[in-house]
């Protein structure tokens, strides 16, 4: 048989591009080398921030438009709660790239977004401590997205709509042949394709040296700080986000869903050379330290314990912006990878994205701020 479209890598992104393609009546298949909903890749973690004042590049804010619709689709459809708008606070002193960032976008766009100084912050969360010099961006529909049900809730749609899935596969290669893309796997079976989408994860940076780029790999921990604590539930603290001076990187936080309250420092760690070769375990003084004593700062009384700690990677392109393209030496490829640790929230939108650029052959979105030219160019640049 030979599939329509093949996807390989059913993280976020690769289920979501997944029931998108079989919802549109393609032949599907899903390839993953792990079980589902697992844990080795960059779609878990129990919650996954979602905004729209994006300071990092308003290009992106027309995505988070549809990506909020698409999600709240999934929803409907699949009966799960995923994405929780408790509201979203992104915190900075004056001048911080990240605040000035999040204005811009509300500016730009229109966002319905309030303005926040230190005191109202305090008056609405008074558990929070902002310093005299912090002020904010308030979103009241930002929150957070549960990976693990977006995952699951993709999946069974994809599968309800005709889409077929292996696990326990991982992909040894492709190759291109004048009839179709031929997929061989680690298991020893070769699957035949007109198109080809690749969500590896941080996997992808095995397929980007290919084609002369590179894609930086970096571990990040999350924390887990308990024991669970109303005081801290999502009526009581927003999602949020801090720039704050003295902190080592940026911090972001959840309230307590159940688990503890959950914080970490966005693209804090060290470097990894591979996917496989990421050091898992923990060290308190090394990984949890830093996001307590953030924590504690921000939210007092809620880092007072530690729960627990997850690595995790990010997948690191040079400018932070995604890698959205079809391939250069074969345009049946989609590649799809480097979220940069802020790609989970575009899940529902990328796979949009993706279906659209194997079944149509273009986006139905605009994406070139996301091509794999700029890349190109960047590297000639560097």
């Amino acid at each position: 048989m030979q599939y329509r479209a093949i996807v390989v890598g059913l993280g976020g992104m690769g289920s979501a591009s997944l029931a998108h393609i079989a919802k549109r009546g393609a032949t599907v298949l899903g390839i993953e080398r792990f079980h589902p909903i697992h844990e080795f890749g960059a779609s878990s973690g129990k919650s996954r921030i979602i905004r729209r004042a994006y300071f990092e590049n308003h290009r992106y804010v027309p995505l988070l438009h549809r990506a909020y619709d698409l999600w709240r689709n999934l929803e409907r459809d699949s009966g799960t709660r995923i994405l929780h708008a408790n509201g979203l606070l992104t915190a900075g002193f004056e001048g911080s790239a990240m605040l000035e960032g999040a204005r811009r976008a509300v500016e730009r766009y229109g966002l319905d977004a309030e303005l926040w100084t230190a005191a109202d912050i305090r008056a609405r969360y008074p558990a929070l401590r902002p310093r005299a010099e912090e002020s904010g961006v308030f979103e009241r529909d930002g929150g957070f997205l549960v990976p693990e049900a977006a995952v699951s809730a993709y999946l069974a749609d994809a599968t309800s709509s005709g889409a077929q899935t292996v696990f326990g596969a991982g992909l040894q290669r492709w190759e291109p042949t004048p009839r179709g893309i031929v997929v061989k796997l680690s298991t020893g079976h070769a699957l035949r394709c007109d198109r080809l989408i690749l969500t590896l994860g941080p996997w992808f940076k095995e397929e980007l040296a290919r084609i002369g780029m590179s894609l930086t790999l970096q571990r990040n921990v999350q924390a887990w700080f308990g024991p669970p604590n109303a005081a801290f539930g999502p009526d009581a603290v927003p999602t949020f986000l801090l720039e704050r001076r003295g902190l080592p990187a940026l911090g972001y936080g959840f309230p307590d869903i159940g688990d503890g309250v959950k914080a970490a420092l966005h693209a804090y760690g060290a470097p990894v050379e591979n996917a496989d070769a990421l050091d898992r375990s923990i060290d308190t003084e090394r990984d949890v330290a830093p996001i307590a004593a953030m924590l504690e700062d921000w939210l007092p009384g809620a880092g007072a314990s530690i729960r627990d700690a997850k690595a995790c990677m990010y997948a690191l392109t040079a400018d932070r912006d995604f890698a959205i393209d079809r391939h250069p030496l074969d345009d049946r490829v989609v590649l799809c990878g480097g979220f940069s640790g802020h790609g989970f929230k575009f899940a529902s939108v990328v796979g949009e994205i993706a279906a659209g650029l194997a079944l149509d052959g273009e986006s139905p979105h605009r994406i070139d701020f996301l091509s794999l030219e700029r890349l190109r160019s960047t590297a000639k640049a560097g």
